[in-house]
């Protein structure tokens, strides 16, 4: 068998899917993309297209090693997302080859369902309230929130009650046999973090996510999860095992690994075992579209140290493209109870409407990332 062609495909809202066919008729999906960078992950997608055409999908190892390492500049998200895009389509061609879902060939799932948990917002000051009780009548046993918007590196008091009364309102719906993660989306300062996490102790929350940003140095992370009572958890930004590392040394309870961003599932699955090592779980990012929740999910269910999966359904990224949108059926996707079945369908376990994607990709999209500011004009974090 071997690689004959490769198409890319920009669909809304914010989505990036590849295509991997080969001449014996077999077809792998993956979803390389960069969330306000497509076009650019697109171009990396097609550069290295020519290291795969002609070769046997089949050796994937072989493919992972040579897309990253070939080229004397490598890492960052750009290129592992591209990387990434196609890994996830390669192990979704091997699936099909042999008839399995791709857990199968990651050692065979250690689990029948997967908890899955869904965004509720919390940057802005009212309406969390309602936006978690709609998650709580779907179903769902946990649900993540935005810590806050645009915030200064020096919080007014004001602005520190919000955060903590915002989370209390969470919590007061959910009450205390469901899940409450809380994003910081790497707007907080270290003072402030080492500020706000013991105050959030008393939500109990499953984690707190991203409380720096990631570029900081590894000591300032160190200090932030020492000064915290609740599990830190980090990783969207975090492309590969050799990135992972310093912040587990640091300490952080839970990795999130994105399946469209770290290397795809061969190295989601390295990332996972190195997690743990350290006594850390898994907990992947994924607030994109149905490519990258399936190749998530299928390192889920072989991982022994999985603890919840993100989702993009009913995102408000979303709107007017739901995540079950390019499927052609969407029963792989049908979450009971904040629960996901063990897919059985070869390769990723879902079909892709091709015909959806294709035209879908006519219109295409040029989806960034909002920019935001603070009162006094400079840039915010968003």
């Amino acid at each position: 068998m071997k690689i004959t062609d490769i198409e890319t495909f920009l669909v809304p809202p914010r989505w990036l899917f590849l295509r991997v066919s080969t001449d014996e008729g077999v077809v792998g999906w993956g979803e390389p993309v960069v969330e306000g960078r497509a076009e650019t992950v697109q171009a990396a997608v097609h550069e290295l297209a020519d290291l795969v055409r002609g070769q046997d999908p089949l050796r994937i190892e072989e493919h992972w090693q040579v897309l990253r390492r070939s080229g004397f500049y490598r890492g960052g998200p750009v290129l592992s997302s591209a990387l990434a895009g196609y890994d996830q389509a390669l192990w979704d061609i091997a699936g099909k080859v042999r008839g399995v879902p791709v857990h199968e060939l990651l050692g065979g799932p250690v689990r029948d369902r997967i908890r899955v948990y869904s965004w509720v917002g919390g940057d802005r000051p009212h309406g969390i309230r309602e936006a978690v009780q709609t998650q709580v009548d779907r179903g769902f046993t946990a649900v993540k929130m935005n810590a806050c918007g645009p915030i200064d590196a020096i919080a007014t008091p004001a602005d520190v009650d919000g955060v903590v009364e915002r989370a209390r309102e969470a919590r007061e719906v959910l009450g205390p046999e469901r899940g409450l993660a809380i994003d910081f989306h790497g707007r907080v300062s270290p003072a402030m973090a080492r500020r706000l996490l013991p105050l959030l102790e008393e939500v109990r929350p499953l984690f707190v996510e991203e409380p720096i940003l990631p570029e900081l140095p590894v000591d300032v992370l160190r200090s932030v999860v020492d000064s915290s009572p609740v599990p830190i958890a980090t990783g969207e930004r975090l492309y590969s095992r050799w990135d992972f590392k310093p912040a587990l040394d640091a300490g952080i309870a839970v990795a999130q690994p994105d399946p469209s961003h770290a290397g795809g599932i061969s190295e989601l699955r390295r990332i996972a075992s190195l997690a743990e090592i350290y006594g850390a779980s898994l907990a992947p990012h994924c607030p994109l579209g149905p490519i990258s929740l399936a190749a998530s999910v299928q390192v889920a269910f072989a991982t022994p140290n999985f603890l919840i999966q993100e989702q993009s359904l009913n995102l408000h990224y979303n709107a007017g493209n739901e995540l079950t949108g390019y499927l052609a059926d969407t029963g792989p996707f049908a979450f009971v109870d904040g629960q996901m079945a063990r897919p059985t369908g070869p390769g990723l376990g879902i079909e892709i409407d091709e015909d959806a994607v294709r035209r879908a990709a006519e219109a295409g999209h040029a989806w960034r990332s909002p920019v935001w500011r603070h009162e006094d004009g400079s840039l915010a974090e968003w």
